[in-house]
């Protein structure tokens, strides 16, 4: 049985076309960088966000019911591993990670077919924030 709360996830399900943009890193300014994603169950217990843009990474979402907190695990092509906490309203979402190296989050505004967000990263744990990018998904299909 799916726990009621996961089941909220549900508009995340699809196949999506996925638009870095406005990143620090990227040369010349404006260039874009394009790629995929599909957001699925992983039985009833997890849902899995798999991506393909400039690297694989892959993102499992679960539960921890007794906190009432939804907690994210995060795992790269480069072998990078990391622990995000997470909400998500239906309308909004949020990854955030207060770890030793540095502080990072991703804030998004969640429509039917588009989900608008950016990346942030902070060195001084959390005082002043700077964006990485924006990241756009697209819907290209219904889950």
């Amino acid at each position: 049985m799916r726990n009621s709360e996961l089941e909220r996830l549900d508009g995340l399900l699809g196949t999506w076309k996925l638009t870095l943009s406005d990143a620090w890193f990227l040369e010349p300014e404006g260039t874009e960088v394009y790629g995929s994603a599909v957001v699925e169950w992983l039985g009833d217990a997890f849902v899995v966000v798999r991506s393909e843009l400039d690297g694989e990474l892959e993102i499992a979402i679960g539960r921890s019911d007794a906190r009432d907190a939804y907690t994210a695990l995060y795992h790269d092509d480069r072998g990078v591993c990391r622990v995000f906490a997470m909400t998500f309203d239906g309308s909004h979402w949020t990854l955030s990670r207060e770890d030793p190296d540095f502080h990072q989050r991703f804030v998004a505004d969640v429509e039917p077919d588009r989900i608008a967000g950016r990346w942030e990263a902070s060195e001084d744990e959390g005082a002043t924030w700077r964006k990485d990018f924006d990241l756009t998904f697209e819907r290209t299909n219904e889950p």
